[in-house]
């Protein structure tokens, strides 16, 4: 498997990234787009299966962007995330000794693991090759997910099965009211239509339900109404929000979100601690397999009640929160503002009073100012986004010389180039692979980076 979680095939020579297939599969391919020195293709027959094949369990398999991998066995998926990881780890961070790749961690459950989706309304459906030859008219008016590659094609979604109830049954409601009323859905290529989408969160801990609806705007009294069939017919939603967003896109962290019902949050656990999460907070959207993820690193760091720690791209300050009992103090580094307000607040619902967050470009924020003010830190947790740390981030963790870096990332190629450019100063001493999204090819990985001892 490639990086994209594609089929690697070869002809005359020529490398052939192909979509639809899983490895050991004999196909027909169709060559789709040619590069200058690869191809891109996707199976269009299947002669022989792989043995690693399984059937899909979701009829819009193929057709959503989601799920990609569902034709994959769940061992063979585990086992093709292991060497993914293994080969980025080795062959981006050649010059680096590492050491032998602990076996991946399953997620359970493989299905309705998410605790947030959002839904994008359209006038325009995406049709299915299927749908057209039959020759039917079918209500093009749909609440679902975008096709692969297409910000202005939606997939009506009957069943998704990420998420669990009541998550369809709203979805569902939604968009049979909306077609019912006459709400018009919004068309991302004109920039027009009241009902954009809504985002449904779940917290498998608490049983609590989140629902934000975005128009672009109140139309009189349809948001109201909109809002008022939700409360009457779902009484599982426990906070229910509304956005009016009339700018070209659905970003709506700048707006105000406005509860028409609850305290403007739910609750998720971990352990003993208890994390608030309001409609524009970050939390792991595998919550199951995020305390387990947090369990590994917290254990990575092997903290003893005497370290500092700095905790950095800390989001919500889900992993500083859940460290701080067992460090002498946690200095959290968030860029999002509002994600730094939830942190504190975090922080204060749990009664943790030894943590200390700050919000900026990590660049700027890390450095010698910093240090000078709490100290440098025994340990670093780091958990980058997907474009990994900033060069300079690398240079400040090799001033700051920590003894220990917990390196969590969910790139592993991004995470071997750091690597690398913290060696000969640091070590790699373990490797864990995570598995947090079943049926995809992503994956997360925990290094361990131990201070050399030439630099002690």
């Amino acid at each position: 498997m490639a990086a994209e979680g594609r089929c690697v095939a070869r002809h005359d020579g020529q490398v052939i990234f192909v979509t639809g297939a899983a490895p050991g599969d004999v196909a027909d391919l169709r060559i789709t787009r040619e590069h200058k020195n690869y191809l891109e293709a996707e199976a269009t027959f299947l002669h022989q299966p792989s043995p690693d094949r399984a059937t899909p369990f979701c009829r819009h398999f193929g057709v959503c962007g989601g799920c990609k991998w569902q034709h994959l066995a769940y061992a063979a998926q585990l086992r093709h995330k292991q060497q993914l990881v293994d080969d980025a780890l080795r062959r981006i961070g050649k010059a680096v000794e590492l050491p032998p790749l602990s076996p991946i961690l399953p997620a359970e459950p493989t299905r309705y693991y998410r605790n947030k989706l959002e839904f994008s309304a359209s006038p325009n459906a995406w049709l299915t090759r299927e749908q057209i030859a039959t020759g039917e008219t079918f209500d093009r008016r749909v609440l679902g997910f975008h096709a692969p590659g297409r910000f202005d094609k939606i997939v009506d979604i009957e069943h998704c099965h990420l998420q669990p109830d009541p998550s369809n049954a709203i979805r569902l409601r939604v968009r049979e009211y909306a077609r019912e009323r006459g709400l018009t859905f919004y068309d991302a290529v004109a920039q027009t239509g009241f009902l954009r989408n809504i985002i449904i969160r779940t917290a498998e801990s608490t049983g609590e339900v989140m629902v934000i609806v975005q128009v672009t705007d109140p139309e009189g009294e349809h948001l109201d109404d909109l809002l008022a069939m939700l409360l009457a017919e779902f009484p599982q939603i426990t906070a229910l929000h509304s956005v009016v967003n009339p700018k070209g896109n659905d970003t709506f962290h700048d707006l105000d979100v406005p509860a028409a019902k609850g305290p403007g949050y739910i609750h998720e656990r971990m352990e003993e601690l208890t994390y608030r999460v309001g409609p524009k907070s970050f939390y792991q959207t595998n919550a199951r397999q995020a305390l387990a993820l947090y369990q590994l690193t917290r254990a990575a760091a092997a903290l003893t009640g005497q370290e500092l720690v700095y905790d950095l791209y800390t989001g919500a300050g889900t992993i500083a929160n859940f460290v701080a009992r067992q460090a002498r103090h946690v200095v959290g580094i968030e860029y999002v503002a509002s994600a730094i307000d939830d942190a504190r607040v975090n922080s204060a619902i749990n009664g943790i009073g030894n943590t200390t967050f700050y919000a900026g470009d990590m660049k700027d924020v890390l450095s010698d100012r910093l240090f000078a003010r709490h100290g440098r830190p025994d340990v670093v947790i780091t958990d980058p986004p997907r474009a990994g740390m900033h060069p300079d981030v690398v240079a400040a963790l090799l001033r700051a010389a920590p003894r220990r870096i917990v390196y969590v990332s969910c790139n592993p190629a991004t995470q071997a180039r750091d690597i690398e450019l913290l060696h000969p100063a640091y070590r790699a001493t373990q490797a864990q692979p995570v598995d947090m999204f079943p049926h995809t090819h992503h994956v997360e990985n925990i290094v361990v980076l131990e201070k050399a001892v030439q630099n002690l």
